[in-house]
């Protein structure tokens, strides 16, 4: 398994790869209808249009792209980052691979220039996030309106 930089042919591949986790996993936290709101929502198009302002990773076995994950500014700040769109396929889940893209992320240039990170984080991966070191947002452990939790990290030693 190796992680590289997204290219703009593989949008199919990973709105494809989202579709089917967020069918499979997320669904247990999640109404039927508003995973597909979701996934109506992560079209090709829209993750061209994510990477256009991210930096955005995809990981491969082989050829065969297995999982994604994206940084960018949080809300075009200098000094705070955010990330997006972590998926990993359903039957690679557990294998670490979410944790190798997460890691990539926080080596990435907006994670090195950053004093804090952002995640929205799904129902779904709360507790994944928290074991890598992120924590709920000024405290808050319930869901916003999109039906997320607000997690942060704060790096270079902040807090």
């Amino acid at each position: 398994m190796y992680i590289r930089r997204f290219e703009e042919k593989d949008a199919q591949a990973v709105s494809a790869l989202i579709a089917k986790t967020l069918r499979t996993t997320n669904i247990r936290d999640y109404s039927q209808e508003f995973i597909e709101n979701e996934v109506n929502v992560l079209t090709p198009e829209y993750i061209a249009w994510r990477a256009s302002w991210t930096h955005f990773y995809v990981a491969c076995e082989e050829e065969r792209i297995i999982g994604c994950g994206a940084i960018g500014p949080y809300w075009g700040s200098e000094t705070e980052s955010s990330l997006f769109t972590i998926f990993v396929l359903p039957q690679h889940q557990g294998k670490g691979i979410g944790r190798q893209i997460v890691e990539a992320l926080e080596r990435d240039e907006f994670a090195l220039r950053a004093s804090r990170i952002e995640i929205p984080a799904s129902i779904t991966a709360c507790e994944f996030y928290r074991k890598l070191g992120y924590d709920y947002k000024n405290g808050v452990t319930d869901v916003d309106e999109e039906r997320l939790y607000r997690l942060e990290k704060f790096t270079h030693g902040e807090s």
